[in-house]
């Protein structure tokens, strides 16, 4: 967006030793700036989810939910820590005066805050093939699809639209033939290359092909 350059102005920057403190403040509005699929993995508690399913989404919610008048105070969390300097810069040029954000994101902080100590619900999704992570850093139970993208846990696979590669219960209603087409060949090849040991494509972004 026009306007928006974390080199300029970016929020106030937290460590994770002190984010705890931080969300537990009543008068802190707490926003999980991640994609609604990731958030629904796991998210910090009493965190809001915009429920974006890509973050250029993201500032419309703001506009339409939040006023700088009256949120004077907001904190905001990604896995890494770069989308929420996108995301600070663009609500204090909005006009929201205190605005906060882990930093090193949700990774940082699995690594630096105790589990005992931890705020966090769930697991956290991560774009590597772990697919997500507990708070000891460790892979977590969550597979993917690959046509999609989209976690798949155990109950998602035991469904009839789950097809591993191909579809799930999250993309199988809305594939246009042309790419569940694509997603069997694409899943094919995969399948052959693991035979014989060589490196494979991990998957594709079927809303880019439908």
């Amino acid at each position: 967006m026009p306007g928006v350059d974390p080199n300029k102005a970016v929020g106030t920057y937290v460590e994770p030793k002190d984010w705890n403190a931080l969300i537990s403040d009543p008068e802190v509005l707490l926003i999980d700036t991640r994609n609604d699929y990731e958030v629904a993995i796991g998210t910090f508690k009493g965190a809001v989810d915009p429920k974006t399913e890509t973050f250029r989404e993201f500032p419309e919610y703001i506009k339409a939910n939040f006023d700088p008048a009256k949120h004077k105070k907001v904190a905001m969390f990604c896995t890494g820590g770069i989308r929420c300097e996108k995301a600070s810069s663009y609500m204090l040029g909005e006009g929201f005066e205190a605005v906060y954000h882990l930093k090193g994101g949700v990774l940082k902080y699995f690594e630096e805050v105790p589990q005992e100590e931890s705020l966090w619900d769930g697991d956290c999704f991560v774009f590597d093939n772990r697919v997500t992570v507990r708070h000891d850093l460790s892979e977590g139970e969550y597979d993917q699809c690959h046509a999609c993208r989209h976690p798949v846990d155990a109950k998602d696979r035991e469904s009839e639209h789950y097809s591993p590669g191909v579809s799930c219960p999250h993309c199988w209603d809305t594939l246009s033939e042309k790419t569940r087409r694509s997603a069997i060949d694409r899943q094919k090849q995969i399948e052959l290359a693991k035979a014989r040991n060589l490196p494979h494509p991990i998957g594709f972004n079927y809303k880019a092909e439908a």
